[in-house]
Parts: structure tokens; C-alpha cells; sequence
């Protein structure tokens, strides 16, 4: 039986192979691209204000410690 070999990876930016030194992409700037994707928050998990809090969480949305008097 033969061996099933692995589809070569893909850059998850511009779909170009990926390159050994900067796994999973194809460049630094690729990377460059993905780090400022995160640090603007354009990857974001989207979320309702409405939702109910889960009963294992007892923090208290909106308080702040040093808005106390």
C-alpha cells in the first residue's frame, strides 16, 4: 500500500505555500499581516451584551475598583 503524503500547507493570508521558517506562513509579510489583524481586533469572536452570565462567574460586568469612593 502506498503512503498518503500530506497536502502541502497554505498560507492562511494569500493561500501560497508556507514557508519552513515562518510556519504557518509563506513570509514575515504575511505574518506581519496576521499579527496586525489580531492587535486591531479585526479577528473577533462575536458576542451579544444580552447574554447571560454563567453561574460560575461571579465577576460583575462594567465594575471597576477604582471607581469606588
Amino acid at each position: 500500500m502506498a503512503a498518503i503524503t500530506p497536502a502541502p500547507r497554505q498560507c492562511p493570508i494569500c493561500r501560497k505555500a508556507a514557508s519552513e521558517a515562518f510556519k504557518p506562513f509563506c513570509s514575515r509579510r504575511c505574518a506581519d499581516v496576521d499579527l496586525n489583524r489580531w492587535l486591531t481586533g479585526s479577528y473577533v469572536i462575536p458576542a451579544r451584551d444580552d447574554e447571560p452570565m454563567s453561574e460560575d462567574d461571579n465577576s460583575v460586568p462594567g465594575y471597576d475598583p477604582d471607581d469606588e469612593f
